[in-house]
């Protein structure tokens, strides 16, 4: 897994690497440049384009003047260098970089006002104006020129991150320069995986800029970032003499008579993913649904709920299409009353405890909760912003002893550790409905299968955000039943 750091994180890791690779801050400098230029121009392959690169005075600054004379070398012929000076400050690493540009032949432009800047007609626009280290909204001359670059025609491109933007907390104010593609250094910003980023991240790029990684591991961060070769390491090939009856056993509690559907992608999810046994307990009406939809899953009668054995289930997932009713309710408190085991807990049984927040008590040390934004916010506070819903989860993580899936883009997994995990995996193809049923049988399937809950959880979301992936190559929608189809195919890859 990769550690992903904040702001002040990140410029340790610069002066660190200056003070002992060493390296000069002016070679670091050029360092970044050159692996910007590197997939800038994989990309933009015509070299007759025309390109505005706008620079502040600051480092940020400097690598837009180190990125133009680069381009300027590789025979891009059209470039256009527009320097904000709105103050008489600016750092060495920029006054060099701009000495160099200057002994090209160089079209450079210095604002004194954004008022003198005019609207015209460019293929790309490179935003080199502030870096990470703007820690304030954007004010005054700096606000007019952002919100006026913004509307200039052309694919707009950001050196490490948008003008205007934090790298990580609350995003302010409306003057952060719109992106098309990010190319960031080293690690993707924590803002960059949260949706609050939308309008001003449409895509972005890690590129390696040499920074010393034993220092940025070593660094106290909770968060981190993981990926396909994560899950690897410890997914669990099939032994020759397995049998069912090593592989798991796993209750889903799910259904009423309207939204059986719900239930039978939880149920079938957790088949497919693997466990021995799955058995669904539904209500009567959907048991004909069940048989032919997937005969591999038992059924269980509701009806004879107080004759259940409890103890022959590893784990249990409750909530898909559950509902809110009197039944739902004492399905979920006669559930946590009598298994004390891990329960994955999702949609209508979190609303449910939304409402009776004294069932909390009864639910077990390293459960499973999988909210979406609204579900969580139902569950714990009305929250104003993404940050806070970060903090909540945090607290709330550690303070019950359980795992929080909080579903998104890129989904974060919150532990009782005190840890923060950005799933890399998924699609925007998959926003449709039943994607979260899928996720808890999934979940409910790997934790059947005897992995620990925390690697079940990363292994469960990441494949499932992986197979939606593959499948939304070739389908503008991905519909949950064609992903669990893919489920079987996927987890063998990753083996």
């Amino acid at each position: 897994m990769l550690k992903l750091l904040n702001a002040i994180q990140i410029r340790e890791a610069d002066k660190y690497t200056i003070e002992n690779e060493p390296i000069s801050s002016l070679d670091l400098m050029e360092r970044a440049a050159q692996a910007f230029v590197r997939v800038f121009t994989e990309r933009f392959t015509d070299k007759k384009i025309n390109i505005a690169l706008f620079c502040g005075k600051g480092n940020n600054g400097g690598d837009g003047l180190a990125i133009a004379r680069m381009l300027l070398n590789e025979n891009y012929t059209s470039i256009q260098v527009c320097i904000a000076d709105f103050t008489e400050k600016s750092t060495p690493d920029f006054k060099y970089n701009l000495e160099s540009l200057q002994q090209l032949d160089a079209q450079i432009f210095y604002l004194s006002q954004a008022a003198e800047l005019e609207i015209q007609t460019t293929d790309v626009i490179i935003d080199a104006l502030f870096g990470i280290g703007l820690n304030r909204p954007l004010e005054d001359e700096w606000y007019k020129l952002i919100k006026k670059i913004n509307q200039f025609p052309g694919f707009k491109v950001s050196v490490d991150i948008p003008s205007g933007l934090p790298a990580e907390g609350q995003v302010v104010g409306d003057a952060i320069f719109k992106s098309d593609w990010v190319i960031t250094f080293q690690r993707p910003k924590l803002n960059f995986l949260l949706p609050h980023s939308s309008p001003y991240v449409k895509e972005w790029k890690v590129v390696n800029i040499g920074l010393d990684e034993n220092f940025i591991e070593s660094s106290s961060s909770p968060y981190y970032w993981f990926w396909k070769k994560d899950v690897q390491k410890f997914i669990k090939p099939r032994q020759a003499f397995e049998h069912k009856g090593l592989l798991g056993s796993a209750l889903i509690i799910a259904g009423e008579d309207e939204t059986m559907g719900a239930a039978l992608l939880c149920a079938e999810a957790c088949h497919k993913a693997g466990t021995g046994l799955t058995t669904a307990l539904i209500p009567k009406s959907g048991l004909a649904a069940l048989n032919a939809r997937v005969p591999e899953v038992m059924y269980c009668n509701r009806s004879k709920l107080a004759d259940l054995n409890w103890e022959k289930y590893n784990v249990i997932g409750i909530g898909p299409g559950l509902g809110t009713s009197t039944e739902a309710e004492e399905l979920l408190t006669q559930t946590l009353n009598h298994f004390k085991k891990t329960i994955v807990l999702d949609a209508d049984a979190l609303n449910i405890l939304a409402n009776r927040p004294e069932l909390w008590k009864n639910i077990p040390v390293n459960s499973v909760i999988t909210p979406h934004m609204k579900e969580f916010d139902r569950l714990f506070k009305i929250h104003q912003n993404w940050w806070d819903r970060i903090i909540t989860a945090f607290e709330e993580a550690v303070n019950k002893k359980i795992f929080i899936v909080l579903k998104n883009r890129y989904t974060m997994i919150f532990s009782p550790q005190g840890m923060c995990y950005f799933n890399s995996s998924g699609s925007p193809a998959m926003a449709s409905g039943g994607m979260g049923d899928v996720l808890t049988g999934m979940i409910t399937s790997m934790i059947a299968q005897g992995y620990s809950v925390d690697k079940a959880v990363l292994l469960a979301v990441f494949t499932h955000g992986y197979a939606g992936e593959q499948l939304a190559q070739n389908m503008y929608v991905v519909p949950a039943t064609s992903l669990i189809k893919k489920i079987p195919t996927v987890l063998r890859e990753l083996m």
